[in-house]
C-alpha cells in the first residue's frame, strides 16, 4: 500500500476514533441523564460516581479503542483503495449486496420485534394478576393491624367501629402466615397454612363455602371441636366426603378437630403461588393480629377517621397503620411492574437503534439505484410504484428477522411464564401484533427516503458521467 493510501487510511482511522469520542462522551452524558429514571424502574439507588471506579475506567479505554479499530478500519480501507480519477469523476462503486449492512439491519429489527413481544407478554401477564378473579371480594375493605390481639379486645374494638354508620363489618384474623402440620386418615400426616378466624370472616370477604356450613354462634362447640378446610386440602388427603372427617393435632394435648365445611379455594397469597391446603379454626387459645374492617364505597375518609380515632383510643401506646386490600393485593406485583415498564423503555430504544440503520440503509440503497429511479420515471413509472419498489427490499430483510426474533421470543416467554402457577397462554396474537408493528414502523421510516428519492426529478438523476 502506497504512503498517501496509508496516510488516508490513518486520517479515516483518526475520524473514527473522534466519532467514537463524541458517541461515548454523549453516551456518558446519556447515562447521567436516565440514571435517575432507571434507579425508578429497578428500584435501585445507583450513583454516576460508581463509573468512576478504576477497572471500569480502564474497561472504557479498552471498548473505546477496540470500537475505533471495528468502525473505522474497514471503512477507511475501503475508501482508501477508491480510484482518484473515479472519485474526481464521481464514480463510486455503491453496488453489491451489502450483507455485512442488511445482516446488522436483520439483527437490529429481530431484537426489536423481540422485546415487543415480550413487552406485550409482560403487559398481558401483569393485566392477568391484577384483573384474576381472586375468589374473594376486596373492595373497601381496610386491614389494620395490632400483635397479641385478644378475643375481648377483638371484640371492643368490633363494637367501637361498628357504632359509625360507615361501618359495614369487622373480622379479626391471626397475623402473618400460620403454618403446622396434623394427622389425617389416621396417620397421614399433611402440611397447611394455619388460620384463626371467626365466623364474619367468610361473609365479610364473600368467601364462598361450597359443602357444610360456617362458624357459627348457635354451635358453641365451633370454637373448640370444629374445622373448616378449603378445596385444596380435601384434594390433598384424598377426600371425596369431607365433612366429618377428622384432623388430629396429637402434638398438642391429642386434640382433634371435625371438618364441618369446606371452603371455596381463594388466592390468600400472591399469584405468584400456588393455592396451599388450608385449615380454618376459631380456637380460643390463638390470638389475633390482623383486622378486616368492610366500609360503605364513597366513604373513606369518614371511614379512616373514626377508625383512627378509635384505634388510638384502644390501643395508644400501638402503632397505628392501615391498608386498603385492593391496593395491597396489587403491590404484590411490583415486580411485574418494574419489568413492564423496563421492557417497554428498552424496546422503544431497541425500535429507535433499529429505524435508524433503516433510514440509512434506504438512503445509500436510493443513491445506489438513482439512474434506475430517473429511467422508470421517464418511462412513466409513478411514485406510488417506485416507492413501493424501494420499500419491498426492507420489507423483505423485516420479514426475515422474524425467522430468528420469533423462535426466540417463543422460547424466552415460554419459560419466563413457567414462573407464574397462574399465567396466560402464549397467544398468536402476540406475533401478529409484533409483526404488524415492526412491519409498520419498518415501512414508515423507509418510505420518508424512498417518497423522495421517486419524487426527484428525473432529468437530474440521469445527467450525470
Amino acid at each position: 500500500m502506497g504512503g498517501g493510501r496509508w496516510q488516508l487510511m490513518m486520517q479515516f482511522l483518526g475520524e473514527s476514533f473522534i466519532l467514537c469520542f463524541f458517541a461515548f462522551a454523549f453516551s456518558l452524558a446519556l447515562v447521567q441523564l436516565v440514571l435517575p429514571t432507571f434507579n425508578e424502574l429497578s428500584n435501585k439507588a445507583l450513583s454516576f460516581s460508581y463509573l468512576l471506579d478504576a477497572k471500569l475506567v480502564l474497561g472504557y479505554i479498552g471498548i473505546f479503542i477496540i470500537t475505533g479499530l471495528l468502525a473505522g478500519f474497514y471503512p477507511a480501507l475501503v475508501l482508501s483503495n477508491y480510484s482518484p480519477v473515479q472519485t474526481l469523476y464521481s464514480r463510486f462503486n455503491l453496488s453489491g449486496n451489502n450483507y455485512l449492512q442488511k445482516g446488522l439491519v436483520i439483527i437490529q429489527i429481530s431484537l426489536a420485534s423481540f422485546l415487543i413481544i415480550a413487552t406485550l407478554t409482560i403487559y398481558s401477564q401483569f393485566n392477568y394478576l391484577t384483573n384474576k378473579d381472586l375468589g374473594y371480594n376486596d373492595k373497601n375493605i381496610i386491614m389494620i393491624g395490632k400483635s397479641h390481639m385478644s378475643r375481648k379486645e377483638a371484640k371492643l374494638l368490633k363494637e367501637e367501629l361498628l357504632k359509625s354508620p360507615t361501618i359495614v363489618d369487622v373480622a379479626p384474623k391471626n397475623g402473618g402466615s400460620w403454618g403446622t402440620v396434623a394427622k389425617v386418615n389416621g396417620e397421614t400426616q399433611q402440611s397447611f397454612a394455619y388460620e384463626t378466624v371467626d365466623a364474619i370472616y367468610f361473609p365479610l370477604l364473600q368467601i364462598p363455602i361450597i359443602k357444610g356450613r360456617n362458624f357459627s354462634p348457635d354451635f358453641p362447640s365451633d370454637s373448640t371441636k370444629a374445622v373448616l378446610v378449603n378445596e385444596t386440602f380435601a384434594k390433598k388427603v384424598g377426600w371425596k366426603k369431607p365433612l366429618g372427617q377428622v384432623v388430629d393435632f396429637w402434638y398438642s394435648e391429642g386434640e382433634k378437630y371435625t371438618v364441618i365445611g369446606v371452603v371455596k379455594d381463594h388466592h390468600f397469597e400472591s399469584l405468584n403461588d400456588e393455592i396451599k391446603p388450608q385449615l380454618f379454626t376459631m380456637k380460643p387459645g390463638n390470638l389475633y393480629g390482623k383486622v378486616f374492617i368492610k366500609i360503605k364505597p364513597g366513604t373513606e375518609t369518614a371511614s379512616l377517621g373514626h377508625l383512627a380515632k378509635t384505634y388510638k383510643k384502644l390501643f395508644p401506646i400501638n402503632p397505628y397503620e392501615y391498608k386498603f386490600m385492593d391496593e395491597e393485593n396489587i403491590k404484590r406485583y411490583e415486580a411485574e411492574a418494574k419489568w413492564k415498564q423496563i421492557m417497554l423503555f428498552g424496546a422503544i430504544l431497541t425500535i429507535f437503534i433499529s429505524c435508524i440503520g433503516l433510514f440509512g440503509l434506504a438512503t445509500l440503497s436510493a443513491e445506489r439505484r438513482t439512474k434506475e429511479i430517473g429511467i422508470r420515471k421517464v418511462l412513466g413509472a409513478s411514485v406510488a410504484s417506485i416507492t413501493a419498489l424501494l420499500s419491498s427490499d426492507f420489507l423483505k430483510l423485516v420479514g426475515f428477522s422474524f425467522i430468528f426474533a420469533f423462535p426466540a421470543a417463543y422460547y424466552a416467554i415460554k419459560e419466563w411464564l413457567q414462573n407464574y402457577p397462574y399465567r396466560i397462554d402464549i397467544s398468536a396474537w402476540t406475533f401478529v401484533i409484533a409483526a404488524a408493528l415492526s412491519i409498520l414502523i419498518a415501512f414508515f421510516t423507509v418510505s420518508f427516503q424512498a417518497i423522495r428519492a421517486a419524487m426527484s426529478n428525473p432529468v437530474k438523476s440521469l445527467k450525470t458521467e
